[in-house]
This record gives structure tokens, C-alpha cells and sequence, in this order.
């Protein structure tokens, strides 16, 4: 069934709700975190950078960016899952080389038409060696389990690895959907637990539309699965920092709902608790 969240909602508290309380705080909590800085090797030679913060024999989860690269609110989303529950161990692999000469690895989309473009020249077959590589990482690394998360960009990498990296445990999405020439998430091996927007404009990537089209599939191929639609909110609604929240507006979506994000986060907490510690 296609989960929709109630407008208003009072979460059971989390054990990280003071992150939400001042949000104007969001940047210094990923700029102070202790982030230790690795480097992983793919089966191709190609190695790359990872970020990765959190308890070192905790259940491990990828993080994946969204178009904008590896900025502060990806990384504020990595410290938020590493204390999660009883804690994760998050790992942001350094964005992904682009088919453009120009590296996306290490660079941040500074503007809408810049970060479409980065987007536009990611190498998406290439990011899929990455998170494999990065959740063996993991699992060589203290994590019996692990996970795939993603926002916009990375949402849509993080179903297409239930079908493509056959060691994820989980993976959860945030409004993002990948296309058909990418995955099939019909075929998805890993359970799939995604999170959507009302308002999402992003036609056939991550609208309502994508989104109970993505219900359908999961249902009819009899994958566990999860679909959530928030009311009121657009693309994006999981940034708050005071940055990500200008960015938003500028970009015409200018809903703030501190609830859905709680309430995300809590539903998040429970779906990878369940995969990933059972």
C-alpha cells in the first residue's frame, strides 16, 4: 500500500531530535564531525575518496549525494544517521567521475544550472562500481550489514543498487527514482523503502507519479518495500540547514515541515534498524 504521512505528526522522539532544534547549527555539525577521510579500490583499479563517520563495528550505510556533490548537507546527513538509534556507520563516497573530461569527483554544484550539468555528465554505471565498492568496504570494515541511502541524484543510485550490488542488505531512497536504462527496480534484491514529496516537480524522476509507479513495481514483483508521500512537501524537503533552505527558494520551493523530516528520519531509523541489526 502507498504510505502517505499525515500533515501533522508528533514522532516518537529520536535520539538525535536536538539536531533539529536549532537548524542554524546544521552547518557546523557537519563541519566539526569526525570524519575520517579513506581511500577505497575498485575491482578495476580506479580508487577513489569516502568520508566516513560513526561507531566502527556498527551496521554500515552508503550516503550518497545528491546533485550538488559532497556539500555540507550530505554530510550533515551522514552525521544525523551515524547517531541514529544505537548508531551507524555512514560512508559518503567522493562524488563520481563524470563522462566530461572535467572531474566531478571532489566538486560542488555552486548553482542550479552548474550542479544539472554535473548531474547530466555523471558516469551512472560508474557510481554503481563505486557503491559497491564502497559497501565491501564496509563489510571488510567492522559492518556485518549494510545499506543504501541517497538523495535526488543519489536516491535514484540507491534503488538502482538493490538491483545492481548484490551484497546491500537495504536500501532507502529519497526522492529520487532511477531510469529504466539504469535498473529495473522490479528487480530489486534488497528491500526498498523510499520517501517522496506531494509537490515534487521532477516529472518521471521523483513526482507522485514516479513515485507510485515505483509503488507498483515493487509491489507487483513482491519486493519488501516501503513508499511514503509527504503532503505539502516538494523536492528536497530533507534539507534544513539555513543554506539548503535558501537554496530551495530559490529554486521555488519554499515549504519548511519540520514534522516530515522527524518523521522521515524516524521511518528511516526503523527500516534500516530492521534489515540492518536483525
Amino acid at each position: 500500500m502507498l504510505r502517505v504521512a499525515p500533515k501533522f505528526f508528533t514522532a516518537a522522539p529520536l535520539r538525535t531530535v536536538s539536531l533539529f532544534a536549532c537548524r542554524f547549527s546544521l552547518r557546523s555539525i557537519a563541519d566539526s564531525a569526525p570524519f575520517n577521510k579513506i581511500r577505497i579500490q575498485r575491482d578495476d583499479d580506479t580508487a577513489f575518496d569516502a568520508y566516513v563517520v560513526g561507531k566502527n563495528n556498527a551496521p554500515g550505510i552508503v550516503v550518497l549525494q545528491e546533485w550538488w556533490g559532497v556539500d555540507f548537507e550530505i554530510k550533515n546527513h551522514a552525521v544525523m544517521i551515524s547517531q541514529l538509534g544505537q548508531g551507524f556507520k555512514a560512508l559518503i563516497p567522493e562524488a563520481f567521475f563524470p563522462i566530461f573530461p572535467s572531474l566531478y569527483r571532489g566538486k560542488v554544484g555552486l548553482d542550479v544550472a552548474e550542479a544539472q550539468h554535473l548531474m547530466n555528465g555523471l558516469d551512472w554505471q560508474g557510481a554503481v562500481k563505486d557503491i559497491h565498492a564502497s559497501v565491501n568496504w564496509l563489510k571488510a570494515n567492522g559492518s556485518a550489514k549494510a545499506g543504501v541511502t541517497g538523495f535526488c541524484m543519489g536516491g535514484a543510485l540507491a534503488i538502482a543498487s538493490s538491483v545492481l550490488v548484490p551484497n546491500v542488505d537495504a536500501a532507502v531512497a529519497f526522492y529520487g527514482v532511477p531510469s529504466s536504462e539504469l535498473a529495473d527496480p522490479a528487480q530489486a534484491k534488497a528491500p526498498v523503502q523510499a520517501h517522496f514529496g506531494e509537490l515534487d516537480n521532477f516529472v518521471c524522476f521523483s513526482d507522485v507519479t514516479a513515485a507510485k509507479a515505483l509503488e507498483e513495481k515493487l509491489k507487483a514483483a513482491g519486493v519488501a518495500h516501503e513508499v511514503h508521500i509527504y503532503p505539502n512537501n516538494g523536492h528536497a524537503f530533507m534539507n534544513r540547514s539555513p543554506e539548503g533552505i535558501k537554496r530551495r527558494k530559490s529554486m521555488g520551493m519554499p515549504d519548511e515541515d519540520e514534522a516530515a523530516v522527524q518523521l522521515a528520519w524516524s521511518r528511516f531509523q526503523s527500516w534500516m534498524t530492521h534489515y540492518l541489526t536483525g
